[in-house]
Parts: structure tokens; C-alpha cells; sequence
């Protein structure tokens, strides 16, 4: 077969093949599988459609090492995801073992009533989330807690990890120190805090949707949780020192220490809390009655991180709550993540975005289609690269010339990407940061999607404005360099931690 001896552009029908192969091939996975094709299948279906790629790649011109090389460099641009990963596994097993997490869903069933629990999740994860800048710190940690109180009091997981998600991307859209609302003022050369006042206007109206609809899915009867409560009592010994690794990470992040180190020593603080209130639960916990005690504490704790915690309380409800956790647990999640990253390296270096979207940019012709070009443009690409950061640079980059075209103020574009980018990132199942969620919530992406309300709603609103020509800037007379001014404050995303 005769290739071209150097690369040549892609044409329309051969950059749609490989996104349709891989939509197709997952959706066929699911319908094959079901939840359990994230354990494999979906794996298997991003890699068939990266080998899709490559050949058309390939058969214009590409090398297979430049094929390679942008595979592997893609994937090492998930590392930090990667490691977060791996951070929030330890930290899941080691707060079921020092009883942090139970801690949180005793507290926490006599605070929230089921009328207004869904409401309460996404207000509660929105405010921590602003004040540390981070939509994964936030569900590794409270929104661990809120799906153990949801599983309590007998609410819908689907529901609860919707809203513990809406209010923690809420957090990361329009928070300064959210590294994808630094991200986006940065790409369209504005000040943070122009950007992110523009584009909290619509992220508040979207909040204030969510919330509402939040309260509507409340069920207006109250819930007996005495006998759990009762349970708990009995079997721990429940105290506020217990909240001590949360604490931890939470104060870690106001302080902008990055968020696997914040989360590990969450993790570490946890297990040292273990050891200390409860040795009993962790000698058990190892197994081994032949080994002196301080190497059954080791042995405890470090299962703990390894493998999670598993619960032998004889109460079902209890057991299945607090048998959890383990880095090893997060293993599919990090092999979907890699396999969908170095799909998005592919199709990024065969040049198949800017084939689909390029045509789309010089279509349009009202400002409302531009904003809805980008708002899909910023979707798509969030769905072929699997990554958010992709996802607000390089669409961002296409569109730049066409906003300023038509004297668009530059935090108009910003504002597009970051109220669209941000939050549908968490609504694809092999993104990173859906498969973060997935795999942190214990809720398929597809069961938790159609209830992520802000997800659904941000985008929706940005268009909608646009349409309405609501706060449509214009800024014919300033140029870019003198409006610019270099973004502050440090990141939250996956490679710093999203």
C-alpha cells in the first residue's frame, strides 16, 4: 500500500472515522456489558478506535514512532490525574478504617433530611469547592461522605452523585484559584478576575437551577435512621476527633499544597488516627495474630492503602458501606484513562479536530451559531482527547481569530470555554475527570450524567445568552496586549488537581 512520504492533511470523512468508531465501539460495549463495561470493555473499545486512528494516520504520512511519541507524551500529561488517582484510593480505604467516613454519615444523617439532602450535597460541595478550587479534592473527600449518608437514608445514589458533582464543578468553573478558570483566562490573554465575574454569571444562574431541581427530587417524608444511628453507636466510638483527616486536607488545600500530596497525607492522617483510636479494628483488620503488635498495625494500615478496607461487622448495611477504598481499586479507572489519553494523542497529532472543526468556524455566521460552534467544538473535544485542558486550549485556539473578527471583547471567549469546558468534562465517561467521578462516587458516568444538572445547564446558558445577546462585549478599540494580563493563583486539575 503506497503512503505519502510526508504527512498530509486528513480529509473530512477520514477525521469522522475514528470519533464514530470509538462512540460506536463504547456505546457497543455498554449495550454488551452494561455497568461492567467499565472494568474492561470500554477499555478495550478506546484502544480499537486509537488503532483506528493510527492507521489512517499512518496511511497519510504519519510515522508510526511520531504516532507513538504523541501517544506516550499525551499520556504523560495524565499523570497527575494518574497519581490523584491512586491518592484518593489510599485515602477511601484508610478513612473506613480509622472511621473518618463513618464518622461523617452518622453526623451527617441527623443533619440532613431527605427533603432537601440532594440540595444540601450541591450547595455544601459549590461552597467548599470556591473556597479551594477544586471539583476532585471535593468529591474524594465530602462527596465520599455524602454517598455514604445517601446510602443511609436510602436516597439515590445517581441523584446524590449529580449533585455532589454539580456543586463541586460549580467550585471549579468560577473559583480564582480553579487552574481550568486559570487555564481559560490565560488562553484568551485576560485578567482572572474579568473572567471569572463574566462567567459566574452564568454559572450562578445554572447553580441556582440545579439547586432548584435538587429540592424538587427531595422526598418530602422524613427517614428513620434510628436504627442505624444505632448501629453506629454501638460498633464505633464516634467522635469529632474523627473529622481530624479531613480537616487535613481541606486546610492542605486552602493552602494550595498540591492535591495529591494534600490528599495522600489525608490518607496518612487517617491511618495514624486509626493506630491510635482504634488499634483493635486494625490488628484485626491484618489478619495475623502470630505478629507482634506494632507490625500488625503496619500490616493493617498498609492493606488499608493497597487493597481498601473490608468490613466484617456482621451488619450488612455497615459492611457494605465501609468495604472500600485501595489503590488497587482505582486500577480500571487509571487503564481507561490511559488508553482514552493516548487516543486523544493520536487523533490531536493526525490533525482530525481541526479537519471537523475548521469547516464549522468559517459556517457560522450569527453570534449566537459562533458561540454554539465553540460550545460543541469544546464538548467534542472533550469526548475524542479525554482530557479538560485539551479541551479549553485547543478549541480555544481555533476560535480565537473568529471572535476577534468580530471585535469580541477576549473574555467573551474565555467565558464560553470555561462555562462549557469545565463542567462537560465530567459527563464523558472516558474524560478524565469522568472517570475520576465514576470511580470516586462508586456511580457509573452514565447513571450520574442525566442528574449532574450544572454539567447539563452551563453550556445550555452560555448559549442561550449569546442568542439573547446578553453581555455580547465588544471591544473594537483595545488590543489584545494591552487588555491582557497574565492569570493568577495556582491550579486545581488533574496535573496539579482538578
Amino acid at each position: 500500500m503506497s503512503r505519502p512520504d510526508q504527512p498530509q492533511p486528513l480529509n473530512f470523512a477520514e477525521a469522522l472515522v475514528p470519533v464514530v468508531c470509538l462512540i460506536v465501539l463504547i456505546g457497543l460495549a455498554y449495550y454488551l456489558f452494561g455497568a461492567a463495561s467499565a472494568s474492561g470493555p470500554t477499555q478495550v473499545a478506546v484502544v480499537a478506535a486509537t488503532m483506528v486512528a493510527v492507521f489512517i494516520a499512518w496511511r497519510r504520512g504519519h510515522s508510526l514512532a511520531s504516532l507513538n511519541a504523541a501517544a506516550a507524551e499525551s499520556v504523560s500529561s495524565g499523570l497527575g490525574a494518574i497519581f490523584i488517582l491512586f491518592a484518593v484510593g489510599a485515602l477511601i480505604g484508610s478513612w473506613a478504617l480509622s472511621g473518618t467516613l463513618i464518622a461523617i454519615i452518622y453526623y451527617g444523617m441527623q443533619l440532613l433530611s431527605p427533603t432537601y439532602f440532594y440540595m444540601a450535597a450541591a450547595l455544601i460541595c459549590a461552597v467548599i469547592s470556591f473556597c479551594i478550587g477544586s471539583s476532585w479534592t471535593v468529591v474524594g473527600t465530602i462527596g465520599i461522605g455524602l454517598m455514604g449518608i445517601a446510602f443511609e437514608i436510602g436516597m439515590d445514589p445517581a441523584i446524590t452523585a449529580g449533585a455532589v458533582i454539580s456543586g463541586a464543578y460549580f467550585g471549579d468553573t468560577v473559583s480564582p484559584l480553579s487552574d481550568s478558570a486559570n487555564l481559560a483566562a490565560g488562553m484568551a490573554g485576560v485578567n482572572l478576575y474579568e473572567h471569572v465575574r463574566e462567567v459566574a454569571m452564568t454559572s450562578s444562574v445554572a447553580l441556582a437551577v440545579s439547586l432548584a431541581v435538587f429540592w424538587a427530587l427531595g422526598r418530602p417524608v422524613e427517614f428513620d435512621t434510628s436504627s442505624q444511628v444505632s448501629d453506629i453507636e454501638r460498633l464505633f466510638n464516634i467522635s469529632p476527633v474523627l473529622f481530624l483527616p479531613l480537616v487535613v486536607v481541606v486546610a492542605l488545600a486552602l493552602l494550595r499544597i498540591p492535591p495529591f500530596t494534600s490528599i495522600f497525607l489525608g490518607a496518612i492522617t487517617a491511618c495514624v488516627l486509626a493506630v491510635i483510636v482504634a488499634p483493635e479494628r486494625v490488628i484485626a483488620f491484618a489478619g495475623r495474630d502470630d505478629l507482634p503488635a506494632g507490625l500488625a498495625l503496619l500490616k493493617g494500615t498498609w492493606l488499608a492503602f493497597a487493597s481498601g478496607y473490608v468490613s466484617t461487622t456482621g451488619i450488612d448495611h455497615i459492611d457494605h458501606l465501609l468495604s472500600r477504598g485501595g489503590m488497587s481499586s482505582m486500577l480500571d479507572t487509571i487503564w481507561l484513562v490511559i488508553a482514552a489519553l493516548a487516543f486523544g494523542g493520536v487523533v490531536e497529532k493526525a490533525g482530525v479536530l481541526d479537519k471537523l472543526i475548521t469547516p464549522v468556524i468559517a459556517a457560522v455566521k450569527s453570534t449566537g451559531a459562533l458561540i454554539a460552534s465553540m460550545v460543541a467544538a469544546v464538548f467534542a473535544t472533550n469526548i475524542i482527547t479525554a482530557d479538560q485542558y485539551i479541551a479549553i486550549v485547543l478549541p480555544g485556539r481555533m476560535f480565537k481569530t473568529a471572535f476577534a473578527t468580530r471585535d469580541f471583547a477576549p473574555v467573551v471567549l474565555s467565558r464560553t470555554v470555561g462555562g462549557a469546558a469545565t463542567p462537560t468534562s465530567a459527563l464523558v465517561p472516558w474524560n478524565s475527570c469522568g472517570a475520576y467521578m465514576a470511580a470516586t462516587l462508586g456511580v457509573a458516568t452514565f447513571s450520574y450524567a442525566p442528574y449532574a444538572i450544572f454539567s447539563l445547564v452551563s453550556p445550555l446558558l452560555v448559549m442561550m445568552a449569546a442568542f439573547a445577546g446578553i453581555r455580547m462585549l465588544r471591544n473594537p478599540n483595545r488590543t489584545e496586549s494591552s487588555s491582557a494580563s497574565k492569570p493568577v493563583g495556582p491550579g486545581s486539575g488533574p496535573s496539579t488537581g482538578l
